[in-house]
């Protein structure tokens, strides 16, 4: 199965409801990463939520999240945008936890932080503390402090013995202006009892069904649907622009110290390499 999310309303509109499967997506970021379990855990439940905060967005608009709360892991970042398209990393991939404790690898002491880009002059910005360093509670915190939306974030990824990814997915459901607050109760109380994100996905359930399962059957009416994937935007051209940016003296320097120039896309994992030809005619455009 494709990686997708699909949008739905609920309860007579007075919910409204995203899920998704992102396994093959979580799974391209930890093969980029080499990413131990723990890592891609924690990477792949911040992914998850992000894409669906993507979701929202409309047109060119994108969102990153940050993630530092001073534990092993160091700093996650997710980009995402209206179309589908996520990319991620975490600082120190290779970290691992006797227990899978997520919320110990990410740690507590420090913030969340979502940076929304409108196409206004400056993005809109909202950070919390960490509440628990186990992504799902806190996108819920961040849902409902700062952006006042009474929320419930459910992610969640299964990492095989070997480290790949066999499931991840998860949902992102938030109370229409005007509902019953109670009817949020009832879908917390219904998320309790429910089997875990990760075996319903592993086991063939798809985002519909994982909405159905969390609200009921009977309460769903899906909206749309749309492709979710991996994706970063660093390129050879954007590199090379970079470069040609940095000026002629610059690049001069560049020459005569290493004798080429390297970039690593933190996102990706990418490599780019620029010998002493390739920076000599980048040197003439920069002139």
């Amino acid at each position: 199965m494709n990686d997708y999310l699909v949008k739905a309303v609920a309860y007579q509109n007075q919910i409204r409801a995203y899920a998704v499967n992102s396994t093959a997506t979580v799974a391209e970021a930890q093969r980029r990463h080499a990413a131990k379990p723990t890592a891609t855990d924690a990477l792949g439940r911040s992914m998850t939520a992000g894409v669906i905060l993507g979701a929202m967005l409309k047109g060119e608009e994108k969102v990153s999240v940050k993630i530092n709360g001073g534990g092993p892991l160091g700093t996650i970042m997710v980009d995402s945008n209206a179309k589908g398209e996520v990319r991620g990393y975490v600082s120190h991939p290779q970290t691992e936890m006797e227990i899978n404790e997520v919320g110990k690898a990410v740690g507590m002491n420090g913030l969340l932080t979502v940076s929304k880009d409108v196409g206004l002059m400056h993005p809109f910005v909202g950070q919390i503390p960490l509440i628990s360093g186990e992504i799902g509670e806190d996108y819920t915190s961040y849902l409902s402090k700062s952006e006042q939306t009474a929320s419930a974030v459910g992610v969640d990824v299964l990492v095989n013995s070997d480290s790949t990814v066999k499931a991840a997915g998860g949902f992102i459901i938030q109370l229409m202006p005007g509902a019953d607050e109670e009817v949020l109760n009832i879908i917390k109380d219904r998320m309790k009892v429910i089997a875990p994100l990760s075996s319903m996905i592993s086991e063939g359930s798809t985002p519909e069904q994982l909405l159905e399962h969390v609200l009921g059957s009977e309460n769903v009416t899906v909206l749309e649907s749309m492709p979710v994937r991996f994706q970063c935007q660093c390129s050879v051209d954007r590199i090379t622009n970079a470069i040609i940016s940095l000026g002629s003296e610059e690049i001069q320097d560049m020459i005569e110290t290493d004798g080429h120039a390297e970039a690593n896309c933190h996102f990706c994992n990418e490599f780019y390499y620029f010998d002493t030809e390739h920076l000599q005619a980048l040197k003439e455009v920069a002139l």
